[in-house]
């Protein structure tokens, strides 16, 4: 409110109450009116004093009229609180333009308020009691302080907006510091709980990609991010589940290879703590070729953590061994994402590539955070809303090595995808595979598994430890141009 409320006290004057009434100004130029306001009429719930355009001098102000009644359609606005009864709000504090001092006890008179802005058109400026009793506010029994009445909920929340109404825009303030805005809700992405830090020199075999977590630790994106992506899993309080998403098995995907792009960036599995780093050809960087009518990866490409295709296994189904690297993942999203992010994505169906003579499976997902995400649960459903993308995927794989003077690639059961029970399967696996690398139980070559929040596990570094490689790495620097080559088209017969 931006009325004037003076305290009561022993001094006259224009601004001060005494035994002889209160005088009131609240003209946009705060000219004195001439006519008094008895303490009596400023008694809040029966008639308030309301403001009203021109007085009787006619120069446009606003006058006070207390015999004016608020209309019928709204109700009187309730008083402040028993204890702010007989003095200025607690909150108001002092200034250029409020009370200050003063009143019975005190003495004194308040101050000008001649620094007060004037009150918008129309508006009513009810007054709270000087010296009287605050009346009961709606709702709650005994006045502000009271307990809400049984019937409730309703009569609460009646009176809860009728003292926000009531009070100036500070008290609003401080009201809802106390409690009484609703919380925000609290859902955390999952790169919002990992972070990366560059190190070395961007399109040179000296870039590496490593990874945090959300306590600023160092950790291998490999071994320390969990496979399955749940609440439980990440601690994250979801915001609704959807009733499509409310059985699925979620997964974390780290994106090595953002859709479009050409460089063929991969973890680093030989590497401590596995960042992302693109991959060499005798010293040469790797690009994936574009194949005619595609432009690089057609789908955000990468991993999924805690997963092995153990080399030492032989595939049942394809009849080959494993590649020796995380199970991959193609994202069919409509979002391009950047490399290093992590994605929570639900599986949609899988692909078995054999890639020279190796047994390399090719998860298909979506991430649960795509528009599209809502339509596609299952393999059908791919070919259903976005026909033709696993017919050119499998093309994509058939002859992504060609132009480097390789055969075609083939698949089992003769280029079919499976569905998403049959690829969850097939992640299973590979996470037992994982746990035995970790453990120790199986030969895991020349892969590094150095990791710092794995339980258990005999290659558990320390924290210090992990930080030392990061910053052993070479300083980041202003990246190398592209080769021109790599925007070449190839083009295949059908």
């Amino acid at each position: 409110m931006n009325a004037f409320l003076p305290r009561s006290g022993q001094g006259g004057g224009p601004h001060t109450s005494g035994e002889g009434g209160t005088a009131a100004r609240v003209t946009p130029h705060f000219a004195s009116l001439p006519s008094p306001v008895s303490p009596s009429s400023l008694r809040l719930g029966t008639s308030s004093p309301t403001v009203k355009r021109g007085n009787s001098q006619g120069n446009g102000g606003h006058r006070l009229d207390s015999a004016t009644t608020p209309p019928e359609d709204k109700p009187p606005l309730p008083a402040f609180p028993r204890a702010w009864c007989g003095a200025a709000p607690p909150f108001w504090g002092s200034g250029p333009c409020l009370p200050s001092g003063g009143g019975a006890a005190g003495g004194g008179s308040p101050r000008s308020p001649t620094a007060l802005p004037p009150r918008r058109q129309g508006r009513r400026a009810p007054v709270p009691a000087l010296e009287a009793p605050c009346p009961a506010v709606p709702g709650l029994p005994g006045g502000a302080g009271g307990r809400r009445s049984p019937d409730g909920r309703r009569k609460g929340r009646e009176a809860a907006a009728a003292i926000m109404r009531a009070l100036p825009g500070l008290g609003r303030l401080l009201l809802a510091a106390r409690g009484w805005g609703r919380p925000p809700r609290r859902c955390l992405s999952a790169m919002a709980r990992y972070g990366t830090e560059q190190r070395g020199r961007p399109n040179s075999p000296d870039y590496r990609l490593y990874f945090k977590n959300a306590d600023g630790k160092y950790i291998s994106p490999f071994h320390d991010i969990p496979l399955f992506a749940g609440a439980k899993e990440d601690k994250e309080i979801p915001a609704k589940r959807s009733k499509t998403t409310a059985n699925e098995v979620l997964f974390n995907m780290i994106v090595e290879v953002p859709r479009w792009t050409n460089a063929k960036m991969e973890i680093a599995t030989e590497e401590p703590l596995n960042p992302i780093k693109q991959d060499t050809k005798k010293g040469k960087l790797r690009y994936v070729a574009n194949i005619f009518p595609h432009k690089g990866y057609i789908w955000n490409y990468g991993a999924l953590p805690q997963t092995w295709e153990d080399p030492n296994h032989k595939d049942d189904i394809t009849g080959c061994c494993g590649d020796n690297d995380p199970i991959d993942v193609c994202e069919i999203g409509s979002k391009v994402r950047s490399s290093g992010e992590i994605v929570k994505v639900k599986v949609l169906g899988v692909l078995a590539l054999v890639d020279e003579g190796e047994t390399d499976w090719k998860i298909i997902a979506i991430g649960v955070d795509d528009p599209e995400a809502q339509n596609i649960h299952d393999i059908d459903d791919v070919r259903k809303h976005k026909p033709g993308y696993l017919e050119a995927t499998i093309e994509w794989f058939r002859l992504y090595k060609v132009p480097d003077g390789k055969p075609e690639n083939r698949f089992a059961f003769n280029g079919e995808f499976k569905g998403k029970d049959f690829a969850v399967e097939i992640i299973k696996c590979t996470h037992e595979y994982w746990k035995a690398l970790l453990h120790k139980k199986t030969d895991g070559g020349t892969i590094k598994c150095m990791n710092v929040l794995v339980s258990g596990s005999p290659f558990c570094c320390s924290e210090e430890d992990a930080r030392s490689i990061v910053q052993s790495a070479p300083v980041p620097v202003n990246g190398d141009p592209v080769s021109p080559e790599v925007d070449s088209w190839y083009f295949f017969p059908k």
